[in-house]
């Protein structure tokens, strides 16, 4: 294979160093001088080289070398393709010529690009000065030439030198000195350096104080942060350079692994949390026209450890500080250029947190490869250090909003404690600042206890700064870098409004936008009062956010009266009070995965969704976290309240298919008429329902803890799964027959010493024998009925991702197989003693007909009134059912259809989702919303709860 075919191989496949693709780069400037420089052939018609080897050239030739020292010279377009000074590169367009046409018509692979996290052996091939030989060819025609050879130079380099300049060090053999005094490395620039067969720099200096042994690379992995955002992706088009630096290849290269199973829980782990933020990133509309140009400096605050501890030197080293300055699309790499791994990101409220660990967590995804840390957000609001460990709360958050881990681990404990113990996490721990003040020294002391977990932490700066800096006992947190969000300026923000505003076509063919007035206010008049306000408070991306989506998004509507607000706080306060009418005036979108249920599409007045979601928000505060869980829904309302709510529901569930179900066993199985059977069944469901009322309503309000403080992470499987071991089944069945027997010699005293003595004994009691074996049937059947369902709960399958919507459905259906259950466990043996019992009950013989109907009766009795009442009681679900899906909308503090509102909340943008929990989509929102409920509350103070709801409602749904 010619040069000329530049080293083509039969498949595009990326590829690494070949030498058919080196090339000398010969330039004849404008004054007529010559000089060289080297270069690599990255792409069919492109070569990668330094930019100053080609500044002011005039004419410009490649040289190609062959294996069998063969030369190709082609031509190149004297004017780079693409060039920057700063970083030192430009690439040359082979020129269009016959003697190319063997070159464009070649397919080259794409070139492979690095970024190193360790020292590495590294390689370059160029033509340096010091490899200047006579050619002896040419003494044979008495003319005396000479030319350059290559040189192959072999070497090392650390992504720890050159820190500041953030180029390469290469540490080569160092070549003799030149007799002219110049550099013997003139030449080499522009050469590709290799390691692994990945492109990780060009060279572009030899500094003479380094000695001969060293030269200079621009470093790729630089290049993300010197470059605009414009300048990667045409770098990207012209010469396969990633998009991303998170997607540069990692040497060295990561320990082989075995390949992970589809069903290792790591790899389960990273599908759904890739699956779930990449959504989330979606729905927030973050590329939507394009992110808002983020940026981040190491912090000026006395907040951080010692440099030589961030980055692990060895004692007595003298250590500098890293350089950490960088855009939000450059968050992976800041973070994998500290040592230690662990870093904090400050940023005052809005300032793009969230954001910046969103893209984080995705960025990190897209680069990661089996075996790699699995990112994970945990929200440190809902973390009380004075009360549980650092790993128990993490362990604990795990399964909440990811079921799968709560399945046994090999070697004893859950996989989600096996994951931390063994490192597959990285924790993401997003709001320091929501941890109650008094306990900030507690969580950095938890935190510096971990001091090898690698971590990345945000909160806001003054409550960090004030956590390490205040007493004696504080400190900061080991080990950990601190960089600093900075504000938006007008520029940052300018475009992306105007690309996200409806265009307004002008008659000169220009088009225009709402904000182009407000913008050029703020440009020309940027320190008047009102002007100077709006931009204070359009450094923030929320309040960028929120601006856009009321005067963007929502038409009609004009972004020059926030040119008249007087104060920026005013001004915040305008744009979190629009933002709920603004996002409800626009019909919902359908964005819902393809295997979300299908649901009727609601559409709720601005004024109710203001005022449940102030609901929301109001019992968030009470509750003093951000996590918006179903099944803590209504937790808020008074104890008494909701035991009364509960034990009327539970009493209920006994009482009415008790009554009912007397009915046919007393016209069937007795001579009574129907009048008889019909006031007793009613005096049935009056007394069963209220002693169920009453022991379930008291069990539920003074239960330690509260019950169903947690939703089950379990589902049924009958046939497979991981079953649970047989002393927690044995330890359901005793809780069930301890519960049970009681439970039936309570119905049985009041048949016989309270129904019986008012005239309504129906004779089929059975005497002292039914008296002893109803107490037995009723127990053993709780037993039984709780030890079948711990036997078939398993852990949520791994291949499912989980959202609040998801862990509602699985508990909802595991409360349906409950009642399955107690029906037949209570049904059939009853049904089956009757049956087959000798002799007659009342005036009928037994036989399969009775048996079948007293089985079914007893069996929908024990379903409702067994299966139905312990769900409320005892099960996450019941207490939803029973507050946020009766209670709640009843009173007028939340709609009849409350997932279908959260959903709707969530592709309004107005919540996010975090696992299995929604969020507000941030805290000031959240807190708004709360007071302006709060205060319109304390307004109106009806005696009546359901009439002060009611008033309100229709108060609100009436104003203009």
């Amino acid at each position: 294979m010619s040069a000329a075919d530049g080293g083509a191989t039969e498949a595009s496949e990326p590829d690494g160093f070949d030498v058919r693709r080196v090339v000398q780069v010969v330039i004849v400037g404008r004054g007529g001088e010559g000089w060289r420089g080297s270069g690599y052939r990255v792409s069919g018609d492109t070569v990668l080289t330094a930019a100053h080897v080609v500044r002011d050239a005039v004419s410009v030739t490649l040289r190609f070398l062959t294996e069998d020292g063969d030369v190709t010279e082609l031509s190149a377009e004297p004017d780079p393709l693409w060039e920057d000074s700063g970083v030192d590169i430009a690439v040359l367009k082979i020129a269009k010529d016959a003697g190319s046409r063997g070159v464009y018509a070649a397919e080259v692979p794409p070139v492979r690009f690095g970024r190193i996290t360790q020292p590495v052996d590294c390689e370059s091939l160029g033509f340096p000065k010091f490899k200047l030989r006579p050619d002896n060819a040419s003494s044979e025609l008495n003319r005396i030439t000479q030319y350059r050879d290559s040189h192959h130079a072999l070497g090392s380099t650390t992504p720890w030198a050159d820190l500041r300049k953030g180029t390469l060090e290469i540490s080569v053999s160092a070549p003799g000195s030149d007799p002219e005094g110049r550099s013997p490395w003139e030449g080499m620039s522009g050469a590709a350096v290799w390691s692994s067969g990945y492109l990780i720099g060009v060279v572009s200096l030899h500094h003479a104080t380094d000695g001969p042994g060293r030269l200079t690379a621009s470093r790729v992995q630089r290049w993300y942060k010197s470059l605009s955002r414009d300048q990667i992706d045409e770098l990207s088009e012209l010469i396969g350079l990633p998009t991303r630096a998170a997607h540069l290849a990692r040497l060295p290269p990561p320990p082989a692994q075995p390949q992970p199973a589809d069903d290792d829980p790591a790899e389960a782990l990273a599908r759904e949390v890739s699956k779930q933020w990449r959504k989330e990133e979606e729905q927030r509309r973050v590329h939507d026209p394009f992110p808002l140009p983020l940026r981040f400096r190491c912090t000026d605050r006395n907040v951080f450890d010692h440099w030589a501890n961030i980055r692990k030197l060895p004692r007595g080293a003298a250590a500098q500080p890293l350089p950490l300055d960088g855009e939000l699309d450059q968050i992976v790499e800041a973070y994998l250029s500290v040592p230690s791994c662990r870093l904090v990101v400050l940023g005052e409220a809005g300032a793009g947190k969230s954001i910046l660990t969103l893209r984080f967590l995705v960025d990190w995804l897209d680069a990661r490869v089996p075996g790699d840390r699995v990112p994970v957000i945990f929200g440190l609001g809902s973390w009380d250090p004075a009360a549980t460990s650092l790993r128990d709360w993490m362990c604990a958050h795990l399964v909440r909003d990811h079921p799968l881990l709560a399945a046994p681990a090999a070697h004893g404990g859950s996989l989600a404690r096996d994951l931390l113990d063994t490192g597959k996490i990285l924790p993401v721990l997003d709001g320091f600042d929501e941890i109650p003040s008094g306990l900030h020294g507690k969580a950095l002391e938890a935190l510096n206890k971990a001091t090898t977990m690698p971590l990345l932490l945000t909160s806001r700066p003054g409550e960090y700064s004030r956590a390490v800096n205040n007493s004696k006992e504080s400190d900061v947190l080991t080990a950990a870098a601190v960089i600093e969000l900075e504000g938006l300026t007008v520029e940052d923000y300018a475009d992306y409004l105007t690309r996200a505003s409806r265009p307004v076509r002008g008659g000169g063919g220009a088009d225009s936008t709402v904000w182009d007035a407000v913008l050029a206010r703020l440009r020309e008049l940027p320190f008047t009062p009102c002007t100077a306000n709006l931009a204070e408070v359009l450094t923030t991306p929320l309040m960028v956010s929120l601006a856009r989506t009321i005067y963007s998004d929502a038409p009609g509507q004009d972004p020059r009266e926030l040119l008249d607000f007087r104060t920026s706080e005013a001004l915040q306060k305008h744009l979190l009070a629009a933002f709920v009418p603004a996002v409800y005036k626009r019909a919902p979108t359908d964005d819902r995965d393809a295997d979300s249920p299908r649901r009727r599409r609601r559409h709720w007045t601005p004024e109710h969704a203001q005022h449940w979601l102030g609901y929301l928000a109001t019992h968030l505060d009470e509750l003093h976290t951000h996590d918006l869980a179903w099944w803590q829904l209504g937790t808020t309302v008074r104890r008494s309240t909701r035991m009364l709510v509960v034990g009327f529901l539970a009493g209920m569930a006994l009482g009415v298919p008790t009554g009912i179900g007397n009915l046919p066993v007393d016209l069937v199985g007795t001579t009574h008429p129907l009048g008889f059977a019909i006031v007793r069944g009613l005096l049935v469901w009056l007394l069963h329902g209220l002693v169920a009322g009453l022991v379930f309503g008291f069990v539920y309000g003074f239960m330690p803890r509260g019950p169903a403080s947690e939703p089950s992470t379990l589902r049924i499987q009958l046939f497979g799964g991981i079953r649970r071991n047989t002393a927690e089944i044995v330890r359901r069945f005793v809780l069930g027959f301890v519960f049970g027997v009681p439970s039936a010699v309570a119905l049985e005293l009041l048949d016989r010493f309270v129904i019986g003595p008012l005239g309504f004994d129906d004779g089929l009691s059975g005497g002292l024998r039914g008296a002893l074996l109803f107490p037995a049937e009723l127990g053993f059947g709780a037993g039984f009925a709780l030890a079948i369902m711990s036997w078939l709960e398993t852990p949520i399958d791994t291949t499912s991702a989980i959202s609040a919507s998801d862990l509602l459905r699985t508990n909802r259906k595991n409360a349906f197989v409950y009642m399955l259950v107690w029906l037949l466990v209570l049904g059939i043996p009853a049904g089956i003693a009757i049956g087959r019992t000798p002799g007659h009950v009342g005036e009928f013989a037994t036989g399969p007909v009775l048996g079948l109907l007293a089985g079914l009766a007893f069996g929908i009795e024990g379903a409702f009134g067994g299966g139905l009442g312990y769900g409320l009681s005892f099960t996450a679900w019941g207490q939803w059912v029973a507050l946020s899906r009766i209670w709640l909308p009843l009173t007028g503090r939340l709609p009849w259809a409350v997932v279908a509102f959260l959903d709707d909340a969530h592709e309004r943008g107005v919540l996010r989702r975090a696992g299995a929990v929604y969020q507000f989509r941030h805290a000031q929102l959240e807190a708004h919303l709360a007071h302006t409920f709060q205060a319109h509350q304390a307004s109106r103070r009806p005696s009546s709860p359901i009439m002060a709801e009611r008033e309100t409602l229709m108060t609100e749904s009436t104003s203009p």
